[in-house]
């Protein structure tokens, strides 16, 4: 079985442009918006914002948890 991507991007246009939204799976059937940003004149233009969104938005949380996990490291040891 495939596992399935937890943050993703979607793209929707509507009377003023193209609007990015990045989305989290929360469970199997329930999707939630994370954030999401409109006003891009270009569906190539919200793309790109919502794959740097996504990108930085993976790192501060894959830093959160290393964080987490090396300061109950260092609980330990005192």
């Amino acid at each position: 079985m495939k596992k399935s991507k937890q943050y993703d991007i979607r793209i929707v246009q509507n009377d003023t442009g193209w609007v990015a939204e990045l989305i989290r799976r929360v469970t199997t059937k329930k999707t939630v918006v994370t954030k999401s940003q409109g006003g891009f004149t270009t569906e190539s233009d919200a793309l790109a914002w919502g794959q740097d969104e996504v990108k930085a938005f993976t790192q501060k949380r894959h830093l959160n948890k290393s964080n987490k996990r090396q300061f109950k490291q260092h609980e330990r040891k005192q």
